[in-house]
């Protein structure tokens, strides 16, 4: 972490020299439509040219991540502006230089964003933070003091990552808690966290069944993203937290019909573009659907009801958590584990990240059979996982381009 001085020094140049031209766009009825059925409208880009093309007035925010500012970046339209900020950072080592390069950029393109838009930006942490609650906290704080307003903080869902959250949300700063798969992953970051968004990828749900030919995988991440709706609809009435439910990783514009209602979606361009182009926008709230998912029979012991299965007992050691915020990761990973909920912070060794790292955004279902057979570990903590890692790899080649740059 670096001091104040150089803290305030970074956020002033940031914010430095923006000039962006407001985007005017008018509101569109069929969006309106889908507005009414109870459902918010993000954007699932940083690329001002693709959200140029679908954002209307009827949208409220832009997403970006660590693989979509990475996209950006690698289009090399930041380049100068990369090697003409090393001066401020110049006093620095070369690691956190790096670090301190990348936080920049993606507040700076965030910036952009909030003013070519006018909405909402959700902005993601440095994957190197996700463990380090003191580093949560800080790029949070650093990220919101830039734009308090309009720049909502993305967070991972780690162990540290829930409670550094829960301390920024205590300090007045907007939360996107993101890397969510499960309704149980969602009932504990709601009481633990307290965030203002939560998440289901639910895209990687049906393709983790899919690719693993454990069924066709039609119908399972919508069933997660009602499931956890409900619990969290029920988590406000019980307990007044503000949360909404992201539905997030769409996959196919016939999910802006099927999960109509819903808190919030945030939208691939292709996917409103394709929505816009084929569906006939006669929305209407799907919140009480019962969707049953496209799994082979004889799978009693697969993890796959994870998804959307809650247990009292998680309900019970996530308000005590909640209610009793652990001082670290560890700790709280062990209250978990004391629970009998060691499939959710498994201990994996290096061997077996390297091999989840490998296997890519959807794990192979094979190879965690045995451990998923002995609740060890879930497909839920395998997709969770396996997106952070993803997540890293992206973030390592946006370090990369610094790097290149800032020793031409």
């Amino acid at each position: 972490m670096i001091d104040s001085g150089l803290a305030k020094k970074i956020e002033e140049y940031i914010s430095s020299d923006l000039n962006e031209e407001k985007f005017v766009t008018h509101s569109d009825p069929f969006w309106g439509k889908l507005k009414a059925a109870g459902t918010t409208l993000w954007l699932d880009t940083g690329d001002m040219e693709e959200a140029e093309e679908v954002w209307t007035a009827d949208m409220e925010a832009l997403t970006t991540n660590n693989t979509l500012i990475n996209r950006v970046i690698q289009k090399g339209i930041y380049d100068d502006y990369i090697k003409s900020s090393r001066e401020i950072v110049s006093s620095l080592s070369a690691g956190q230089q790096i670090k301190e390069l990348a936080f920049i950029l993606n507040a700076r393109h965030g910036l952009r964003l909030v003013n070519r838009f006018g909405g909402f930006v959700s902005v993601e942490l440095h994957t190197d933070t996700a463990h380090d609650i003191d580093d949560i906290v800080h790029y949070g704080l650093r990220y919101h003091n830039i734009c308090p307003k309009q720049f909502i903080i993305k967070v991972p869902y780690t162990a540290s990552g829930l409670i550094g959250a829960r301390l920024l949300r205590e300090k007045g700063v907007k939360i996107n808690f993101t890397l969510g798969f499960s309704a149980r992953q969602n009932v504990l970051t709601a009481h633990v966290a307290r965030p203002n968004y939560l998440n289901v990828f639910l895209g990687r749900i049906g393709a983790y069944i899919a690719d693993n030919d454990l069924g066709d995988g039609v119908g399972a991440g919508e069933k997660t993203v009602i499931e956890t709706q409900r619990q969290i609809s029920r988590i406000f009435s019980a307990f007044g937290y503000p949360t909404r439910l992201i539905a997030a990783s769409l996959r196919s514009y016939d999910q802006l019909d099927s999960l109509a209602g819903v808190d919030l979606y945030t939208m691939p361009p292709k996917v409103a573009v394709s929505g816009r182009l084929h569906l006939e926008g006669n929305f209407v709230s799907r919140v009480k659907e019962e969707y049953q998912p496209g799994v082979n029979g004889g799978l009693e012991n697969c993890g796959i009801s994870r998804f959307w299965s809650v247990k009292d007992e998680l309900e019970k050691v996530s308000v005590d958590i909640g209610e009793n915020l652990p001082g670290s990761g560890d700790i709280l990973k062990q209250k978990m584990r004391d629970a009998g909920f060691e499939d959710m912070f498994p201990d994996l060794d290096d061997s077996m990240f390297k091999t989840l790292s490998e296997e890519g955004k959807i794990p192979v279902h094979a190879t965690w059979k045995d451990m998923i057979n002995s609740n060890k570990i879930a497909p839920d903590t395998l997709l969770n996982l396996a997106g952070l890692l993803s997540f890293t790899d992206d973030q390592g080649a946006l370090d990369a381009r610094i790097k290149k740059m800032i020793t031409l």
